[in-house]
């Protein structure tokens, strides 16, 4: 292992069952999904005891990002080596084909409400398609009290306490740990913090077809991790920042992640020194430039830019649109 030089790594999509999703991620990603399974997420970069990502192509073919942070974190991290467990971020794309269950997640700080060696979760969206029924809820509606929102549970009715509105392609959404939160009838890329913890207010009181049962609620331990003053949480406004060969644009900017789309077709430069960052590939493909060699890099794939690989330059085949993403401490 210590023989081998670090090079940008592609990893294997893990594809989930979920009771809301559908089978539009067959059409963004390579690998076929599972037959007959409403496939809700693809999890395409997880450092999760449970869903380790393994590397896809090249000499580390096969490791997990778990291996590869404990045996190279030096060269895989650079200045932030030694500052995580786990590699700090989990990259989802999501069909969600129905809606998803009205939700919550805690923040860093409620610790009583994380699982041991877990963390808080903020998230963020990039909508890549929509549907007739697209819809994202996102924060409560101004006024809302624990009160009011536990008489709508009671009716069956708490969908009249949430902001919502209807996405289109290319939208960013922070959600913010504590904002009450669901979608549906999108797809979209979503970054978070490396947790999974998340506790359902209600799920439209649906059956899950699978156990003949409807799936559990956290009513109590959703409303102690809301942050009710997270109200009607709209699309982010990109900072757009373009020259000759790229059209750059921040869309998300949070201590726990930041987001670029980089949407163009001539070279341009992705990375920084001594930092890793990830790309996702949602529109186009070109190849990256390392180190001398080429990597092939196409819609629906991840790329992790380990920091030995330092600023590279990408030379699209083609239009093509790239989603950079710095980690916490950047």
């Amino acid at each position: 292992m210590e023989q081998i030089k670090l090079y940008p790594l592609k990893f294997e999509p893990i594809y989930q069952y979920r009771i809301w999703g559908g089978r539009r991620l067959g059409s963004l990603l390579s690998k076929p999904l599972p037959p007959k399974d409403t496939i809700g997420e693809a999890w395409i970069l997880s450092d999760r005891q449970d869903h380790p990502s393994q590397v896809s192509d090249g000499e580390l073919k096969g490791e997990t990002i778990s291996q590869l942070m404990s045996k190279m974190p030096e060269p895989l991290m650079g200045k932030l080596s030694g500052k995580f467990k786990r590699f700090p971020l989990l990259l989802k794309f999501l069909d969600c084909q129905q809606v998803l269950s009205v939700q919550v997640h805690p923040s860093d700080q409620l610790t009583k409400y994380i699982p041991k060696d877990d963390s808080g979760k903020t998230e963020a969206w990039v909508v890549l398609e929509t549907g007739e029924k697209a819809v994202i809820y996102a924060g409560l509606k101004p006024g809302t009290t624990e009160g009011t929102l536990r008489t709508a549970l009671g009716q069956h009715k708490v969908a009249d306490d949430l902001a919502s509105f209807k996405p289109s392609v290319g939208d960013s959404v922070l959600i913010k740990a504590g904002t009450v939160h669901t979608l549906g009838d999108v797809v979209v890329f979503e970054v978070q913090e490396n947790s999974d913890v998340t506790y359902r207010l209600y799920d439209w009181d649906r059956i899950d077809e699978k156990t003949g049962k409807p799936r559990d609620l956290q009513v109590d331990k959703a409303i102690a991790c809301i942050d009710f003053t997270k109200t009607a949480i709209k699309p982010v406004t990109p900072a757009i920042k373009s020259d000759g060969s790229v059209h750059k644009e921040k869309l998300i900017e949070d201590p726990h992640f930041e987001v670029w789309r980089n949407t163009g077709q001539y070279p341009f430069m992705v990375g920084k020194e001594a930092i890793p960052r990830v790309l996702v590939c949602i529109a186009g493909e070109g190849d990256l430039e390392c180190n001398n060699e080429f990597y092939l890099f196409s819609k629906g794939e991840v790329m992790l830019l380990p920091a030995a690989c330092g600023a590279c330059p990408f030379v699209p085949r083609g239009e093509v649109t790239l989603l950079e993403i710095a980690l916490p401490g950047d």
